[in-house]
């Protein structure tokens, strides 16, 4: 099996929920760039990643469950 090895610009982790999300985006030396948690909106998520878009890549965190 072949694995993904490539580095990048900037790492974006995002905690995804209803009404917000918590971002942190760090560059390729693991410094911390953006660390913020904002209202969950396409606006919102494109002018936080907006300055790190070369190079960037994107994970996110969600889930749906019943408590």
């Amino acid at each position: 099996m072949k694995f993904y090895k490539n580095q990048h610009n900037y790492y974006c982790g995002i905690d995804l929920h209803a009404r917000t999300m918590y971002i942190c985006i760090l560059d390729s030396k693991g410094n911390v760039k953006f660390h913020k948690n904002l209202k969950t909106s396409h606006d919102a998520l494109k002018g936080a990643i907006k300055p790190y878009l070369d190079g960037l890549v994107i994970a996110v965190e969600c889930m749906f469950s019943y408590y």
